[in-house]
């Protein structure tokens, strides 16, 4: 656990989740004994955020349920569970899988809180500075991970900085956020040492801060439409800030819903979708014709795309 989220315990909320971790309940409802054992547990993301289950619904069972609707647990087997998960996850069923909620607490920064919330199919509660103070926390990039622009992909990183120029950009990320972090207090009139005067209203202050502070949030969502965050989220071609929440998220639905999991990466994270173009040039090339760029009938960038997962030529 990173020195921030031990910080984090003295803060009344996560005392209260806290509290809520040590208590037991006894239940009727499908639990899932490795999910039980993540409740309120946070687990560390960059610098200083973190994932944490605080609550969920279902298990793999309420998926086959679902699909199954009038079929009784009866003579049921797994491996007749596994098969049908497997069924529904290729044939891209949607509904079986929104049987299953969680909800997750979430401590991010905020320019990565804005890419996450383009997906809109969750439920979200955010923290929010017109009424709270932020904490003085914010992300800086570990030095691996400190990348320069590419040069033909507007939205991609090139290599690594390095030397005296990686050291000026760090110290220049850490000075300009301690010093924004210093001119909101002021605004806020919240240090005592910096003089008396009227404090700005919080809802204004807050934007002296830059996007790279931590913000949090309650995120609730069903797992049909956290499959689709994590397909895009956790790609190696996602933003690395973000894909590191997938990835702890990928290890949570593993233990929740197992075997939707194996479906998940079987069928999504490790497969890869061909237009109607593309078949047909996959048969062509395995009847033997040599299929060229000219002849494919697809653009530069599909033909790139294609040629990446078959030798076409």
């Amino acid at each position: 656990m990173s020195p921030s989220v031990k910080q984090d315990f003295v803060n009344p909320q996560l005392v209260e989740l806290n509290e809520l971790r040590d208590q037991s309940y006894q239940t009727r409802r499908a639990t899932v004994p490795a999910l039980e054992a993540m409740l309120y547990e946070p687990q560390s993301v960059l610098d200083h955020g973190f994932v944490r289950v605080v609550d969920y619904m279902g298990d793999d069972n309420a998926i086959v349920q679902a699909a199954r609707v009038s079929y009784g647990k009866g003579t049921k087997k797994v491996s007749e569970d596994r098969g049908l998960i497997r069924y529904l996850m290729r044939h891209w069923h949607s509904t079986p899988f929104e049987m299953c909620e969680i909800k997750l607490h979430v401590k991010l920064p905020m320019f990565v809180a804005r890419q996450w919330i383009r997906h809109r199919t969750a439920n979200v509660n955010e923290y929010s500075a017109r009424y709270s103070i932020l904490d003085r926390e914010f992300y800086v990039p570990a030095p691996e991970h400190l990348s320069a622009q590419s040069l033909s992909n507007r939205q991609g990183r090139a290599g690594v900085l390095e030397g005296e120029h990686a050291e000026k950009v760090l110290n220049l990320l850490k000075e300009d956020s301690m010093r924004c972090y210093d001119n909101y207090m002021w605004l806020l009139n919240e240090d005592e040492s910096q003089g008396e005067h009227q404090g700005l209203a919080r809802e204004l202050a807050r934007m002296n801060l830059p996007v790279n502070f931590y913000t949090q949030w309650y995120w609730k969502v069903d797992l049909h439409n956290l499959m689709h965050f994590l397909r895009l989220r956790a790609d190696p071609h996602a933003q690395y800030e973000i894909r590191a929440y997938a990835d702890v998220i990928l290890n949570i639905m593993k233990a929740w819903v197992p075997l939707a999991f194996e479906a998940f990466e079987e069928y999504r994270l490790g497969a890869a979708q061909l237009s109607a173009t593309g078949v047909r040039l996959l048969q062509r090339r395995l009847a033997g014709e040599k299929i060229t760029l000219e002849t494919s009938g697809l653009s530069k960038r599909e033909w790139v795309e294609l040629c990446d997962l078959f030798d076409l030529t």
